[in-house]
C-alpha cells in the first residue's frame, strides 16, 4: 500500500499521551544563524492548546552519519510521535537527507536531499528556492517484511516577509516562509515563521513555540 504524501510529511497529529510538559535546563554559549548545537531543545504545542496539554519536543541529538555524509540529528517526540530527522548544516544551509520513524520503524529518505534553508546570507525577503527529489520510504509491514515506494517530490520556499509575531514563547521577529509541496497530482502548503538564532517559532505542521532551553 502506497503512504500518502500527507501522511509521510505533516508533523502533528496523533493522540496525546499522559506526558508531562519537560523540564529543561538553559544552555550557554553563542548559537548558529540555524541552531544546531547538541543540546538545544524546542518545545512546541499547536495554536490554542490547553495549559496542561502533551507538548511536542524538538532536541539537537548531536552529530552522525547516513550514507557517508555527516549529519546532526533532531529528535522530535510527543503525542504518540518519535521522529529522527538527519540534516546537514553548514555554508550550503540546512539540507534534510531523511527521516526515521521510530515507532512505526520506517524510513523516509530524500535524493538529493531538500533544501530547506539556503545560506544565510541569502535568507531575505523575496528569496525562492527549491527543487525536485525522489522521496524513498521503506516500511516495515505487520508479517515483519517490508516495501519501498518511490515518489517524485516538487518544493519551493518563498520568504514572503519579515515581522514581528507574538507565540506563547514571546515575540520575535521572523522571517514568513511560504512552501509548497507537490507530489503524485496531491499540492499542499505550509507557513513557517523562522527567527536567526532561534529556529522555527512555527513549524510547519502549524506547532508555535512555547520554550526553549537557550537564549
Amino acid at each position: 500500500m502506497r503512504r500518502s504524501l500527507l501522511f509521510l510529511l505533516l508533523l502533528a497529529g496523533c493522540a496525546p499521551q499522559a506526558t508531562q510538559r519537560p523540564v529543561t535546563a538553559f544552555l550557554s554559549g553563542p548559537v548558529s544563524f540555524y541552531p544546531d548545537q547538541t543540546g538545544l531543545q524546542w518545545t512546541y504545542e499547536p495554536q490554542g492548546a490547553l495549559p496542561d496539554a502533551p507538548p511536542y519536543t524538538l532536541t539537537v541529538e548531536g552529530p552522525g552519519v547516513v550514507h557517508g555524509v555527516p549529519v546532526i540529528l533532531f529528535r522530535f517526540t510527543g503525542r504518540g510521535q518519535d521522529r529522527i530527522y538527519y540534516r546537514a548544516i553548514g555554508p550550503q544551509g540546512v539540507q534534510l537527507l531523511g527521516f526515521d520513524e521510530r515507532i512505526t520503524e520506517s524510513k523516509v529518505r530524500f535524493n538529493p536531499p531538500l533544501l530547506e534553508y539556503p545560506p544565510p546570507q541569502d535568507l531575505t525577503v523575496g528569496a525562492q528556492w527549491g527543487g525536485t527529489s525522489e522521496l524513498t520510504s521503506v516500511i516495515e509491514l505487520p508479517d515483519h517484511t517490508y516495501t519501498t515506494d518511490h515518489q517524485e517530490l516538487h518544493y519551493t520556499y518563498t520568504v514572503v516577509s519579515q515581522s514581528a509575531v507574538e507565540v506563547p514563547a514571546g515575540r520575535f521577529e521572523a522571517y514568513h516562509i511560504h512552501l509548497t509541496l507537490t507530489s503524485q497530482g496531491q499540492t499542499l502548503e505550509y507557513v513557517i515563521w523562522f527567527v536567526p538564532h532561534v529556529g522555527e517559532v512555527r513549524t510547519e505542521g502549524g506547532l508555535l513555540l512555547v520554550q526553549r532551553n537557550f537564549r
